[in-house]
């Protein structure tokens, strides 16, 4: 069963895709209250649960206590979905991160290192550093202290469960 659930923040907002075991648990736990349903069901020898397709969390979530997680999402939504390089805004799909200095040079996968390129932009500057390349860097990379409250969700648009559609309202972004 490869069914994901949108899981809200108590206010009724998009926090993030989960996977369904995940759901259950937070139902399960009384962390959660299932808003709608799957078709499919779970079972184990003493009960049988529908299989959440929507939940909303009873507690906020206090996400970046250490820090924001460096993920591709995470540094998408630090850049503003757009390339470094050339600054048009693209859409997820179109864009990857660069290593400013490249691996192949010691660069790391950092923060400090990595930043939004297209994929034209990243071709062109191939395995050099900016400044090589003849390229100029619209914003240097940094770690951010925190990111936009919403971050987008990523997923295939049609492949978007019919009953998240009343939840997410513009707040997803196809990927």
């Amino acid at each position: 069963m490869e069914l994901r659930t949108l899981v809200l923040t108590p206010h009724m907002t998009p926090n993030r895709i989960a996977v369904w075991e995940e759901s259950v648990v937070l139902v399960w736990q009384g962390k959660a209250d299932a808003l709608e349903f799957y078709d499919a069901t779970v079972s184990s020898p003493s009960v049988t649960l529908q299989v959440p397709a929507v939940v909303r969390l009873h507690k906020m979530v206090h996400m970046h206590k250490n820090g924001v997680k460096f993920s591709r999402i995470n540094v998408l939504t630090r850049d503003g979905m757009r390339c470094c390089y050339c600054g048009e805004r693209k859409k997820p799909r179109e864009l990857n991160y660069d290593h400013v200095v490249p691996r192949s040079r010691g660069g790391k996968t950092v923060w400090s290192n990595i930043a939004t390129a297209c994929l034209s932009c990243n071709r062109r500057k191939g395995n050099r550093t900016p400044t090589e390349a003849g390229m100029r860097m619209h914003f240097q990379p940094h770690a951010p202290r925190s990111l936009e409250r919403y971050q987008p969700l990523l997923f295939l648009a049609n492949e978007m469960p019919a009953q998240w559609v009343p939840y997410l309202g513009d707040q997803a972004v196809s990927a």
